[in-house]
């Protein structure tokens, strides 16, 4: 192993990146403009204590805890790979939680937990496209959490006019300083509680379309080309 990888991994690096990263988090947004677009959505549920799934997805991750109103507490799930424990502790230096799994390791114990947590009086955050994709792509698993812990999900997208799109598999915002940012909410989205595939997939289509349209209009307002989704079989987002 080289020794640069060997330094960032070590436990010492990891604490000096992710404090990096958060201060990386608030410069950014305390140095841009930032609208908000349908905020009095989330505002009617924070007033009353109502509880919803916020959802959004994985590429548009890094400026989303200043969407929250950091008074509501908050728990992201967060993947269990390396990637996932830096994002974790990133996060949590902002004030955000984190539950361990994903939809595809630990996905059973971070659906249970998760559940737990909305019925505990916490809310809850999730990329239903993480932690691997098909990008911009929503898994089943959102539905399930939110039939389960019978609330409803509330879509959000960010952008901002001076940021760059990465080259990984989810086309990562990396939003920069200086610029004129968005957050754009969408409207609740009520679960049905069933068990039926077909009403199932209805959800989870529609939940999918709420959360690209959201982000398409953030990025049409901040004077940008939209983002596609990944191509991908049917079977392949039902799996």
């Amino acid at each position: 192993m080289k020794l640069s990888r060997k330094i960032f991994r070590s436990h010492m690096a990891q604490k000096i990146l992710c404090l990096f990263a958060a201060y990386y988090i608030r410069f950014v947004y305390l140095t841009s403009r930032w609208n908000v677009v349908r905020g009095d959505i989330p505002k009617r549920f924070w007033d009353k204590d109502k509880k919803f799934l916020l959802c959004f997805w994985h590429g548009r991750l890094l400026m989303m805890p200043y969407c929250w109103d950091m008074t509501k507490p908050i728990h992201m799930m967060i993947s269990m790979h390396r990637d996932g424990r830096f994002l974790s502790d990133t996060v949590s230096r902002l004030g955000i939680k984190t539950i361990i799994g994903s939809t595809s390791k630990g996905g059973a114990t971070a659906l249970r937990a998760m559940v737990k947590t909305v019925k505990a009086g916490d809310y809850v955050g999730l990329t239903p496209d993480g932690p691997r994709g098909p990008r911009m792509r929503a898994q089943e698993g959102i539905v399930t959490i939110a039939r389960l812990a019978n609330v409803p999900i509330i879509p959000i997208g960010y952008a901002s006019t001076n940021s760059k799109v990465l080259g990984s598999w989810d086309r990562f915002i990396a939003a920069l300083p200086f610029g004129r940012g968005v957050f754009v909410w969408g409207e609740p989205i009520q679960v049905p509680h069933t068990s039926d595939k077909l009403a199932i997939e209805k959800t989870r289509q529609k939940i999918e379309d709420a959360i690209n349209a959201v982000s398409n209009e953030a990025d049409h307002l901040c004077g940008l080309d939209p983002i596609e989704p990944a191509t991908v079989q049917v079977e392949e987002i039902l799996s």
